[in-house]
């Protein structure tokens, strides 16, 4: 069977004009009507009714035109199928977020990115603070948006997404808790809770040694669970240091969020393994990127 028969039949069943048919087809009329004629012979039946008014498919045609097309469109899907793999934007890109902010941000550009790419399946999971990096390394993901700093060789990151306040979370009937701010001075004499498994300079960089006046803090990692570290801090067994979001996504009429007036902010940036990067990934990062400038210029990250 020829293929361009095929084409030309179903595009001019659905333009039902040869002049349109021939355009669309970057061919000649003459060339529409030689195709078609060829394929009627082939049939050994008429597919269209002509006249000098109008072209109309023959009850043939119409069984022929329905037969066709979901066979045509699958070719075609698998051609343009294969076109993403060739150029590396197809088949499935796994995306990671390790807080409920970073999984509105990921959504957000994964619908931009499926109707740019809607031949790449994109799959999300979270990833949990006591494992930042396990997921990625074990292949499970492809590229992950996480808290900062990362200082890992193996992993690149790729530009800052998102930023969010520090604040403490403590239990209402807590002694600072009718503060409207707190500092890190304040944390001198308390427990600050921490999820275990938490690299080094991650802890130094948000859950500090000592005050600025060089007061000791005390650290307790008893849980590798966020809402376990939350149902500590409700019930008096210390405090923690967290996202603003927290008040937001976490509330609970036992907390309170202060925020920590002297305190750097978190910072969120995609992440993936270096020797693992991808054509369809470093595209995800791309459109990532443009999603958070345009949210915060609109003032909404």
């Amino acid at each position: 069977m020829n293929w361009q028969e095929l084409e030309t039949f179903l595009t001019l069943a659905e333009e039902l004009h040869f002049g349109r048919a021939a355009e669309r087809l970057h061919v000649s009329r003459a060339r529409v009507s030689q195709m078609t004629k060829a394929l009627e012979r082939r049939v050994g039946a008429p597919l269209f009714e002509r006249t000098s008014r109008r072209v109309a498919l023959t009850p043939l045609g119409r069984q022929l035109r329905d037969d066709l097309d979901p066979h045509h469109h699958g070719i075609l899907a698998a051609l343009a199928k294969a076109a993403d793999a060739a150029r590396g934007t197809g088949g499935v890109l796994r995306v990671g977020f390790s807080s409920p902010h970073a999984s509105e941000l990921v959504t957000t550009v994964i619908e931009r990115f499926r109707g740019e790419h809607p031949r790449c399946e994109v799959q999300i999971r979270e990833v949990h603070l006591s494992d930042r990096f396990g997921p990625l390394r074990r292949g499970e993901l492809d590229i992950q948006l996480i808290e900062l700093p990362v200082d890992e060789p193996d992993l690149t990151v790729g530009p800052v997404l998102l930023r969010d306040p520090t604040v403490l979370a403590l239990s209402s009937g807590h002694r600072l808790a009718g503060r409207t701010t707190v500092s890190l001075e304040d944390l001198a004499d308390e427990t600050v809770l921490i999820i275990d498994g938490m690299s080094g300079y991650f802890r130094e960089r948000h859950f500090p040694e000592r005050t600025p006046g060089g007061r000791p803090i005390h650290h307790s990692t008893s849980t590798t669970y966020w809402q376990e570290l939350l149902a500590l801090v409700a019930a008096g067994e210390g405090v923690t240091i967290a996202a603003a979001q927290g008040a937001r996504y976490y509330p609970r009429p036992n907390l309170v969020y202060l925020p920590i007036e002297d305190a750097p902010p978190l910072e969120y940036a995609l992440l993936w393994r270096t020797a693992g990067v991808s054509a369809k990934g470093l595209a995800f990062t791309r459109m990532a990127a443009e999603v958070s400038t345009a949210a915060r210029g609109s003032g909404s990250v």
